[in-house]
């Protein structure tokens, strides 16, 4: 089956697109054999960027009309894909953009409606993967270690650089767990916005900086970091928790750079540390940033930091949600209780636009494995 993945991050660098092909390994369904066939990513104009950052202040209109406008630019971005790159497609799994995250409420909202990307490709479509899980009272997120444990067994863990970083593993059980482990890019990104570049590259703003010990002190004490897992992180989150630590002036921005840094490698050598993990994949955005790589590793001796091929490390979240897709239409788990902390396994996803022929390929109902 070929699966187009669609992921819009915290970051909102843009649209990432993944067309990947998945098939059973196993006459018995069991094992999953994929590959990335190709994959690009549209970046978002000034004008969606605005609407996205100042969405979850908007009002109930706009929200609407947003989500509904969203999933028709989706659609579009597919149809400028599938001309660029004319290969067979059978669905498309998209994530959406994540508005607002509060589980704690049985609240996630993640916009650009299924229908609307559905009318603009006629394809079927699964959208809306988190509003399962936590309706039954996960976190309903993460959801990548589902993709982490089938398409990448050879690594104990996986790090994601994103707008926050996350890992998954096996714990001494084969239990797979996973959290948001800190900020990342969200923040480093808004800190070098102010110097009027989009992003640190390669980490060079921040490694001509000085760290900031009072500052870091503060990172680290966080409430956030004292919590038991499952936990996950939120854009709500860093704007009432981290986004008051480093909006001072008085501090330079190459050393509130070069703090962050160190902040986001402590919070994961630590977490590296106290796992006893010896083999870690990075991928996201921040497995560029080299200065941030090299502290990570620096702080995590005993543990092999390996980033993949490129269009591993620019497309796995895109990826992994097409395998989450493939996953809801062929009626196998997608979401982990283990990892989200709620009542039991699911397989989430809303599906629009499915055919008869599509569903008769289903052969387990929601909950299997439960």
């Amino acid at each position: 089956m070929n699966i187009i993945g669609l992921m819009s991050g915290t970051s909102l660098d843009g649209l990432d697109v993944a067309l990947c092909r998945f098939e059973s390994a196993a006459s018995d369904g069991s094992g999953i054999r994929w590959q990335l066939l190709t994959a690009e990513t549209y970046p978002y104009g000034d004008e969606w960027t605005r609407r996205l950052a100042s969405l979850d202040a908007a009002s109930a209109y706009d929200y609407a009309l947003t989500h509904v406008q969203l999933g028709h630019y989706f659609g579009q971005r597919v149809q400028q894909f599938l001309s660029e790159h004319p290969l067979p497609v059978d669905a498309i799994a998209s994530h959406g953009h994540t508005v607002f995250h509060q589980p704690h409420l049985l609240l996630t909202s993640q916009i650009g409606d299924g229908n609307a990307i559905a009318a603009e490709t006629a394809l079927p479509v699964v959208s809306n993967f988190r509003a399962l899980d936590v309706a039954r009272g996960g976190q309903g997120a993460p959801l990548v270690p589902v993709g982490d444990r089938l398409l990448f067994p050879d690594y104990e863990a996986c790090l994601n650089l994103g707008g926050f970083s996350n890992i998954s593993f096996d714990d001494s059980d084969g239990v797979r767990r996973a959290f948001d482990i800190s900020p990342c890019n969200f923040a480093l990104n808004a800190l070098a916005r102010r110097v009027g570049v989009a992003y640190d590259r390669d980490g060079m703003l921040a490694a001509s900086g000085s760290i900031n010990e009072s500052l870091l002190a503060q990172m680290d004490a966080l409430e956030y970091y004292r919590r038991s897992i499952p936990k996950s992180l939120g854009k709500e989150w860093y704007i009432s928790d981290f986004e008051p630590l480093i909006s001072t002036s008085d501090i330079p921005v190459s050393d509130l750079l070069r703090t962050v840094v160190e902040h986001v490698a402590r919070q994961v050598a630590a977490v590296l540390d106290e796992r006893h993990l010896h083999s870690l994949l990075v991928t996201g955005g921040g497995a560029r940033n080299t200065f941030l790589m090299s502290r990570i590793a620096a702080l995590s001796p005993h543990c092999r930091v390996s980033v993949p091929e490129s269009d591993i490390v620019d497309y796995k979240e895109a990826i992994i949600f097409a395998l989450l897709g493939y996953l809801r239409l062929t009626g196998q788990v997608n979401t982990y209780a283990s990892v989200t902390g709620a009542s039991s396994d699911s397989c989430g996803g809303e599906v629009t636009n499915s055919s008869a022929a599509m569903w008769s390929a289903i052969s387990k109902p929601d909950g299997v494995g439960q």
